[in-house]
């Protein structure tokens, strides 16, 4: 593992038990996460885009180990340099791990609870680890509020008196209270108005910049993620179809999935000819994915090969870039521009 990694995920699965029957005997199973290959450089905000239930959720819980993956590596920096295969982890270390490992919430009001103040709920972690008591714990508590824009005196309110961008801010006080590295960010904005919407991200990237922290960005707002991210991966029915460099991503496209999907974005020059692309059918089932290339059910390019043999995941960029495709095509439709 090169130094300048901070996480690499290595054929990474995660399959989902369907059981029937009177003896409950296993029928099938939802693959979910399906032999997943990437890596995430230390400071840099990777995005993760696609359909609803391609698997991104599962993909950002199966590396923090908080569902338990069904094969393959997860390989980890820590803070002392020491690279950690997360996936095989005792309770003893992973426990150690995890204080560098956070996640955010896409719900602000499921994932707080009602009956704790926002002063236990930022104070829970570091009691648990042992990291402050006392007059320490009030002090920290009280830098973490004042770290996500949020006053002293909110600690004794419970999470109904709040908005949802303010109870989002105690969430991510709640995440920098154990000093991580390394957080993921599971549609952290996407159940917030616009505006708030805006505030949070502002409020991310400073944070960022101020503990070099790591972000996974997971969304559907590709707008959004342009913006944010400097790298994006898209994911496709629990595969990756496409990782490259945010700004290559959106001008020299290269997997008709990803096409299709930046043409769905809204235009801001209403001169600017739109054309969207009509993906035909249904998403496959992950229970049952099409042989070949996932995809080709509903690819406007497909051809036999398609049908038969799945795409090699690989590099399509120039020298020096790094722009991976799962397409046998890549190299003879080429780069395009779509946004």
């Amino acid at each position: 593992m090169e130094e300048n990694k901070l996480l690499e995920v290595r054929n990474l699965k995660k399959f989902f038990p369907i059981n029937r029957g009177f003896f409950n005997r296993k029928v099938g199973e939802v693959k979910a996460v399906n032999g997943v290959d990437f890596s995430i450089y230390q400071g840099e905000t990777l995005g993760l885009v696609g359909e609803s239930g391609c698997g991104k959720t599962t993909l950002g819980r199966a590396i923090l180990r908080a569902v338990e993956p069904t094969s393959g590596q997860v390989l980890f920096r820590t803070g002392e340099g020491k690279v950690v295969d997360v996936t095989k982890a005792e309770d003893r270390q992973l426990k150690k791990i995890r204080k560098d490992m956070q996640l955010i919430f896409q719900d602000p009001y499921s994932s707080l609870n009602p009956r704790m103040t926002v002063k236990d709920l930022v104070g829970e972690p570091l009691l648990v680890n042992k990291i402050a008591r006392g007059k320490g714990l009030q002090q920290k508590i009280i830098e973490l509020i004042e770290q996500v824009d949020l006053r002293p005196e909110y600690m004794d309110r419970y999470p109904h008196a709040f908005s949802g961008g303010q109870r989002q801010r105690i969430g991510i006080a709640r995440v920098l209270s154990l000093n991580p590295r390394f957080i993921v960010c599971d549609e952290a904005v996407s159940a917030l108005d616009v505006s708030i919407q805006a505030q949070i991200i502002n409020l991310l990237q400073e944070l960022q910049q101020k503990y070099k922290l790591t972000y996974l960005f997971i969304a559907h707002d590709l707008s959004l993620v342009k913006y944010l991210c400097d790298r994006i991966i898209v994911m496709y029915l629990g595969k990756i179809v496409e990782i490259a460099d945010s700004e290559q991503l959106f001008t020299q496209t290269r997997h008709p999935y990803t096409e299709a999907l930046l043409s769905a974005v809204p235009r801001v020059d209403p001169k600017r000819k739109s054309s969207k692309i009509i993906l035909k059918g249904e998403v496959p089932s992950p229970i049952n994915p099409p042989a070949g290339c996932y995809f080709h059910p509903r690819c406007n390019y497909v051809q036999e090969k398609c049908r038969r043999e799945e795409p090699l995941f690989r590099n399509v960029g120039q020298e020096g870039e790094e722009h991976y495709v799962s397409c046998h095509w890549a190299e003879q439709l080429g780069p395009k521009e779509v946004m």
